[in-house]
């Protein structure tokens, strides 16, 4: 018991001494280990369509590219989430709360109507939006140098006084033009008052047939091949989900139907001059990148269009109307992809 309570002593000194140790080993000159830096949280990107339909889908695919090739790729610093609206008032209504509840960072609106039923929901969240013809008469931006608010991005207006030379090159004995659009739509409204006033700059007559929704698009269509010698159908998101049906229409009456968009040719239309809406929706992205990555202000983003617009004719169409396409304009003859 004795040699235990001389050795109890030195033990505990041992003790201390190796504590003492430890604990300057881990506050001396030794540099402690870095803490990892936490991960930036991944931007959150809400995109709210229209409708399903190739024009559409085309301005979603560049805008999702143009974001992919600055960096931004959905999966790892970025989280696109993909709404489809089926052009259902209450959809636009559900879809824009919810994006507003999962404070996005910003959306992405394709069409006038996505544009506007997200915009009434938010004033903060910056929206580009794309495919939309006007925003000024959409009532979305103050103006398009200055949008002011919390919306800007990129317009699909067209060239129609280009695209009806078009048609009267193409069909030269024309008279009377047929007009068909869908009256909810702003922009195709904007743009048959547009191709109105130049027809009766050039004294040729017009008729027109509207729907309001895709299940008139083919009643509307027969009554209107009855009164004119060719139609012009503005870049309409009804009617250019409905193409396959008014081809079948129209070239059963030996009508030409000229689109204001080269994807509405392309599904059913005679021909175009338009732009690529995997350009305008790449332009919108190239937007986004700058307010994401960059933080532009939104409200001074001027809107922008499409600088280069190009012919589309399409081949078995042209063929089935026993049209004859000028020398100058063959080599924009398409075969559409089955």
């Amino acid at each position: 018991m004795k040699r235990m309570s001389k050795l109890l002593p030195l033990l505990l000194a041992a003790a201390m001494l190796l504590a003492l140790a430890a604990c300057g080993g881990a506050t001396g000159g030794s540099s402690p280990a870095p803490t990892a830096t936490p991960a930036a949280e991944p931007f959150k990107v809400g995109i709210i369509k229209m409708m399903d339909h190739t024009a559409l889908n085309d301005a979603e695919e560049g805008f999702v590219a143009a974001l992919r090739d600055n960096g931004l790729v959905d999966g790892e610093n970025l989280i696109v989430d993909y709404k489809n609206a089926n052009a259902d008032s209450n959809n636009y209504t559900t879809i824009a709360d919810q994006f507003v509840m999962d404070k996005k960072d910003l959306v992405l609106a394709i069409a006038t109507p996505a544009a506007q039923a997200m915009a009434a929901k938010t004033a903060d969240i910056p929206i580009l939006a794309t495919a939309v013809t006007s925003f000024t008469e959409a009532g979305l931006v103050d103006s398009d140098e200055a949008p002011g608010g919390n919306v800007s991005g990129t317009t699909d207006m067209n060239p129609i006084a280009e695209q009806l030379d078009l048609m009267f090159r193409l069909c030269p004995d024309t008279a009377t033009v047929g007009f068909l659009y869908c009256t909810s739509e702003d922009n195709s409204r904007l743009q048959v008052a547009i191709a109105k006033e130049i027809l009766d700059e050039k004294g040729i007559a017009y008729v027109e047939r509207t729907v309001s929704n895709q299940n008139e698009v083919q009643q509307a269509t027969a009554s209107i091949v009855t009164e004119c010698d060719a139609v012009y159908v503005p870049t309409d998101n009804t009617f250019s989900a409905s193409m396959p049906l008014v081809q079948e229409v129209s070239v059963e009456a030996g009508i030409p139907v000229i689109c204001g968009e080269n994807g509405m040719a392309e599904s059913g239309g005679l021909a175009s001059l338009g732009l690529t809406y995997y350009d305008l929706g790449y332009q919108t992205g190239l937007m986004a990148v700058e307010i994401l990555q960059n933080g532009a202000d939104i409200s001074t983003m001027p809107v922008t269009g499409a600088s280069n617009f190009e012919y589309y004719i399409n081949g078995p169409v042209a063929e089935a109307l026993g049209l004859e396409i000028p020398a100058d304009l063959q080599e924009f003859i398409r075969i559409p992809e089955a």
